[in-house]
């Protein structure tokens, strides 16, 4: 999932650059719309930013469906040290989307200053 999310912040690392090459300069001017391609440049930093959004927060559902089932299941059978073990890998896994969540938010934070 990190990999994926690193990927998709690409526009994010990249938003110097592509603001650069998206406002034209004095000699291309009357060749390229710098209105239109600030648009199309917010837009698309909004549909990154709106799709990590729904990816994390669908896995965070996700995995907590899976650790509320994982502690039902525990109470049960108090001594199953393999349900406990996968019970503690899927509240870290928990752990590790809810801080991406705010790194999420940093990002796009740190994009959008940039941007305006």
């Amino acid at each position: 999932m990190q990999e994926l999310l690193r990927v998709m912040r690409t526009i994010d690392d990249r938003i110097v650059h592509e603001l650069n090459t998206t406002i034209p300069t004095a000699s291309f001017v009357g060749k390229v719309d710098p209105g239109l391609t600030c648009k199309e440049l917010y837009e698309s930093l909004m549909d990154a930013h709106t799709s990590r959004e729904r990816i994390i927060k669908n896995c965070i559902s996700q995995t907590s469906a899976v650790v509320k089932t994982l502690k039902e299941e525990r109470e049960k059978a108090d001594e199953d040290t393999a349900l406990l073990k996968q019970l503690r890998k899927e509240q870290t896994k928990l752990k590790l989307m809810q801080s991406e969540l705010n790194v999420e938010e940093v990002v796009n934070d740190r994009s959008w200053k940039v941007l305006s």
